[in-house]
């Protein structure tokens, strides 16, 4: 049955419906019409009447108004009121005038007393009707008077009766034929877009039937006919795209940076692992997921709006609260060409680049502080002999060996300097080779005795196991008289400093203990940076770079070992120093 067809309905509906809708939109307008025209002819049957009444009626008498009125309405076939500027009825051809209340509300009449004219349909009370009211101004010895005519409004209603049967007799003849051709023509045009829709359904498929397609010269037939032609590029067109999108997919998902694209309502469309990782959520993130329960950084959200709404590609580098406080070269762009506004951000991570540019900037201002500080001694003491001073036998020796020390200072922070650049470069002087670490261990001793004697400070050995490491004797006899002569600098009168050697676990374990200050805890992790000094005071009167601890740790990495710290304040500290052993045979 075609009505079971929901196609079939909806057609058969859409043919029909306009048509109805017309038709009914035309009877309104010509019954609004014929109405409209048979009220403008009452009224300009009632304002000729009118204008004829007043020309009569200036010279009526005032007591001869009620006859006038009731003569004038018997001729005019119509009620006549004659009312005067207050509004109050002076005759009227119908009731007696006391009988009436005033006037000067009716519409008609009070545009009549504004000086034009007026026209209205209501029902009367006094006349227990609907009437056709028609009002003009006119000058009965002064102007401001209301001549009123009054007919019934049945004609009205029958003129638009007539009228509105026939034009729906004929809107019914007309909508019977055009639903009886809306079946037709539907039924028709139904059963080809089924043969259509069963063809289209089955593009994907390796098997089609291309003689199920409808025939036809009109729009269906060459639509077929088009649909024949294109089934085979279709299906090449579908698995190239699928091809595409899935290499997409792959290339962003399997991207180091982090991408997130959005569209114009802020909601994610497409987020690889690598930006879940980065602002630390679980993957997969779904889609449409709103970008704040995504990312709570109000400066990547503010990034995003901008570029959206300037529709221009920015890049900032900036730190994101959500992923840990890591710094990201943030480039965002607007998504086009599309129907609606979106954006794509891609992240790629430079904290390690931000933190050497911290540390650079730290090394540089450390640096410069460094060397200002001697160098301003040194000129100090300088002028200070042009001034005069040189002839001073008893402070000329002292300022001159000032001049020597912050000299030697400055000499010894250009050396550690050196030694940091060739151990941070990899630059170092030779090959690897073995190095006995009790050697190595003896010769930092022997170096540090006469200033630990002037200091009052005691050097003893503990466990000194024989173990050979890969690495650089100078280096790591450097690296060991730094941390005894820490030791030593740092201690206090009648104190020790022990250094221990042992073997374990296919590693040699170097220990040098103090019984000095100590380190603050706070302190602890900053103690290998370059220039970092806990008692900065102190560190400048004992001679001290701030860089000896950085050697240390430079040296020993360079080696392929580590140096760990351990201190309590007021009770000395522990440095451990693990450095991979040489296996010897026997």
């Amino acid at each position: 049955m075609p009505f079971r067809s929901p196609l079939f309905r909806r057609l058969l509906i859409s043919a029909f419906l306009p048509l109805a809708v017309a038709l009914a939109a035309l009877d309104f307008y010509l019954t609004q019409f014929v109405g409209k025209y048979e009220r403008g002819r009452i009224e300009q049957q009632l304002a000729s009447e009118a204008r004829i009444l007043a020309g009569e009626m200036s010279s009526v008498p005032s007591d001869s108004l009620r006859l006038w009125a009731a003569d004038a309405g018997r001729r005019a076939a119509a009620r006549i009121t004659f009312i005067d500027p207050k509004g109050t009825v002076l005759a009227d051809s119908a009731v007696l005038p006391e009988t009436l209340g005033n006037h000067a509300a009716r519409p008609e009449v009070s545009a009549a007393l504004s000086g034009k004219t007026g026209f209205a349909i209501r029902r009367s009370d006094t006349m227990d009707a609907e009437l056709s009211y028609f009002a003009m101004p006119v000058a009965y010895g002064r102007p401001g008077y209301v001549l009123r005519l009054a007919v019934p409004g049945h004609e009205l209603r029958t003129s638009v009766g007539e009228v509105w049967s026939r034009i729906l007799i004929a809107s019914g003849v007309a909508a019977l034929i055009a639903l009886a051709l809306a079946f037709v023509f539907t039924r028709s045009f139904t059963r080809r877009v089924r043969r259509l829709r069963a063809f289209a359904e089955s593009l994907p498929s390796q098997n089609i039937d291309t003689e199920f397609l409808p025939d036809g010269n009109d729009e269906l037939g060459a639509l077929a006919k088009s649909l024949k032609r294109m089934a085979a590029e279709m299906r090449d067109l579908v698995d190239r795209l699928s091809l595409e999108s899935n290499r997409r997919e792959a290339i962003l998902a399997s991207m180091a940076e982090g991408v997130l694209a959005v569209d114009a309502t802020m909601r994610v469309t497409f987020c690889n692992d690598s930006f879940a990782h980065a602002v630390g959520v679980e993957t997969p993130v779904p889609e449409r997921l709103p970008v704040l329960e995504l990312v709570r950084d109000p400066g990547f959200i503010d990034l995003l709006t901008r570029v959206m709404v300037t529709g221009e590609t920015v890049r900032e580098r900036m730190q994101l609260a959500a992923a840990d406080g890591r710094w990201f070269d943030v480039q965002c762009a607007p998504l086009a060409p599309t129907t609606r506004r979106g954006a794509i951000a891609i992240l790629h991570d430079v904290t390690d680049i931000e933190r050497l540019e911290r540390v650079r900037r730290d090394f540089v201002a450390n640096v410069s502080h460094e060397l200002r500080t001697p160098l301003t001694a040194i000129r100090g003491y300088a002028e200070t002999l042009l001034d005069g001073a040189i002839d001073d036998q008893e402070n000329n020796v002292k300022f001159l060996e000032k001049i020597r020390a912050n000299a030697i200072r400055l000499n010894n922070i250009a050396s550690d300097l050196l030694v940091l650049s060739e151990l941070e470069s990899g630059r170092l002087a030779g090959d690897p080779e073995p190095v006995d670490v009790r050697e190595a261990v003896e010769a930092a001793m022997r170096t540090a005795e006469s200033e630990a004697r002037v200091l009052g400070v005691t050097l003893h050995t503990g466990e000194l196991a024989s173990a050979e490491v890969m690495g650089y004797r100078i280096r790591l006899e450097q690296a060991l008289l730094n941390l005894i002569s820490n030791g030593v600098k740092f201690n206090r009168p009648g104190g020790q400093v022990a250094v221990a050697v042992r073997r374990e676990s296919g590693n040699v374990i170097i220990t040098v203990e103090d019984t000095g200050i100590g380190i603050p805890s706070e302190d602890l992790p900053r103690i290998f940076e370059r220039f970092y000094r806990v008692d900065k005071t102190r560190s400048r009167e004992v001679g001290g770079t701030g860089l000896g601890l950085s050697i240390v740790k430079h040296a020993v990495e360079r080696m392929n070992g580590t140096v760990e710290v351990e201190s309590q304040l007021g009770k000395g500290s522990r440095f451990t120093v693990t450095l991979p052993a040489v296996e010897t045979g026997d």
